[in-house]
């Protein structure tokens, strides 16, 4: 039942640049695979779950504590979990900010790239919005997490995410963001 939904959803998506349609389509295969789609331990390829937290300051980015670069929060999906709930809850570790999904709940935006220990990562993006508080992220999390303005995100951000930056900041008006 949720492998269908989340085909209907991500069948869904007009994607930004041929990297998106790409990892659309990849996705795509990824969900008719044997197997849990979200195991680290099952598969090497797995779907892991994202957000894009908005406010009246902005977007989140925080640095990566292994990679070292500027992107979203996010991460596994934890068994038994959802992708929807999973980005709620690693953006909470990550941020410390209590985010809500847009309603409907929607995947906003998908990504395939290199994950860790050579494992590759089917994100599935979501848009949560969050009151314009400081971020305090849990114990262990990386420091650096801030809001930053669209257009500076696009700049500061993993390059791969700035078409996605864009779309973000063309569709924030739709998200009911306010003071």
């Amino acid at each position: 039942m949720i492998l269908e939904v989340l085909r209907r959803q991500i069948q869904l998506i007009t994607p930004v640049d041929e990297r998106e349609a790409t990892s659309i389509e990849m996705t795509l295969e990824r969900l008719t695979w044997p197997g849990s789609v979200f195991s680290e331990s099952e598969n090497d390829h797995h779907v892991t779950s994202s957000a894009f937290i908005v406010s009246s300051r902005g977007v989140i980015l925080h640095r990566h504590r292994r990679l070292g670069i500027w992107v979203q929060p996010g991460g596994h999906v934890d068994e038994g979990e959802s992708p929807e709930e999973a980005c709620v809850r690693e953006s909470k570790e990550e941020t410390g900010l209590d985010g809500h999904h847009l309603n409907p709940v929607n995947i906003f935006h998908v990504d395939v790239h290199p994950g860790p220990k050579g494992h590759t990562h089917y994100d599935l993006r979501y848009v949560l919005v969050s009151s314009p508080v400081d971020p305090e992220p849990l114990e262990g999390e990386s420091p650096d997490v801030f809001w930053f303005d669209f257009d500076v995100a696009a700049e500061r951000a993993e390059p791969g995410l700035a078409a996605a930056m864009r779309k973000l900041a063309g569709s924030v008006a739709t998200f009911g963001v306010t003071d």
